[in-house]
């Protein structure tokens, strides 16, 4: 139980200290996370001085603790505490492997977008599809294992006298 609330905690403090970091950048990471094309992906970098990108282009450290720790948390949650027992087994199995999965596509898009931001890249199309592909991905799997997590607590609610 330890290391869930060590690898929530991390998670929790990494991602505040990311965003902290992040919030002079206009128009925000999310926009990036989003640019299918070469096109919306210099939309959004070119709004940004030398400085913030190299401020971007830094924060990809802290990023990568924040998706080790994110995918250990779910991890952990789902296969070493009782709060998704009152599910299906197949969601009790969705749910152990939704943030490790995550992880993986958050590093994934991490990797292309430091190679895209690393020098222009603009003949190149499918880079750029790549990395929204797989930052879509990972926000519909932290939004489905947050979903997940609150009906677990309902239905472990509901079933607690």
């Amino acid at each position: 139980m330890l290391l869930v609330w060590l690898t929530g905690i991390a998670s929790l403090v990494l991602f505040g200290g990311i965003a902290w970091y992040l919030a002079p950048l206009k128009p925000g990471i999310l926009a990036l996370q989003f640019a299918f094309t070469p096109r919306a992906f210099g939309e959004v970098i070119h709004f940004w001085s030398p400085e913030q990108l190299l401020r971007f282009r830094a924060h990809f450290v802290a990023d990568d603790a924040l998706l080790l720790s994110y995918g250990a948390f779910g991890w952990l949650l789902a296969s070493r505490t009782a709060l998704f027992d009152a599910l299906p087994r197949p969601a009790r199995i969705a749910a152990t492997w939704a943030l490790p999965l995550a992880a993986l596509f958050d590093a994934t898009e991490n990797g292309l977008q430091l190679w895209l931001t690393e020098l222009p890249r603009f003949g190149v199309h499918w880079p750029y599809w790549l990395a929204a592909s797989c930052a879509s991905a990972k926000w519909i799997l932290l939004v489905a294992y947050a979903f997940t997590v609150l009906a677990a607590a309902a239905m472990k609610q509901a079933r607690t006298p």
